[in-house]
């Protein structure tokens, strides 16, 4: 079974590569996970919304906004 939101923000938050690796080829990264059309659409508005963000806190901020995502 492809994992599911969980399993890609925890990645997201411990890995460093995997994010870059998200921004760079969303559609890519997020085909290899089992997602809602809500689910997806929450992960590439996160990934929007970090052009405005410095980028030594875009992982900061998409971790946050995908938290609380998950927790909802």
């Amino acid at each position: 079974m492809p994992p599911r939101l969980p399993e890609l923000v925890g990645r997201l938050m411990i890995d460093p590569e995997f994010l870059a690796e998200i921004q760079r080829t969303p559609d890519a990264v997020l085909g290899q996970y089992e997602l809602s059309d809500e689910e997806r659409t929450a992960v590439r508005q996160a990934l929007d919304r970090l052009g405005d963000t410095p980028p030594g806190r875009r992982a900061h901020a998409l971790r946050t906004v995908l938290l609380k995502r998950v927790a909802t």
